[in-house]
């Protein structure tokens, strides 16, 4: 049988602690867990730090329910190979009294067009 440690606290319970004592902390979290949604390697990290939020502030099952999302396809969604659909999305952050924002990457990812596609746009806007 293992012996709880008098006196400590996991990672986790520290962690929701935290998130409830300090919104911005928590926003913080959320802003830089969107920046890493777009990233293989971190999407999973980034999906726990938006459900630890969400546990943080009323928990999973208390906001599903107002997200108007079943709790479990909010735990599949926000777990680590969670692929979570933008509506999901919205619905938690607008359920935390947050809101999705787009702020410029550091390197456009389109591509310029040549004068063909260019014209072609043109014909199209006529």
């Amino acid at each position: 049988m293992r012996k709880k440690l008098v006196g400590c606290v996991s990672h986790h319970e520290w962690e929701i602690k935290e998130l409830r004592a300090d919104r911005e902390f928590a926003v913080n979290l959320l802003q830089l867990a969107m920046e890493s949604l777009d990233n293989p390697e971190e999407r999973g990290g980034a999906l726990l730090a938006i459900r630890s939020v969400a546990e943080a502030y009323g928990g999973l099952g208390a906001v599903a329910a107002q997200a108007g999302i079943s709790r479990e396809s909010l735990y599949r969604a926000l777990s680590p190979k969670g692929n979570p659909t933008l509506k999901t999305l919205l619905a938690v952050l607008n359920t935390l009294g947050l809101r999705l924002t787009v702020s410029p990457a550091k390197k456009a990812n389109v591509k310029k067009s040549n004068k063909r596609d260019s014209k072609k746009s043109e014909e199209y806007a006529a």
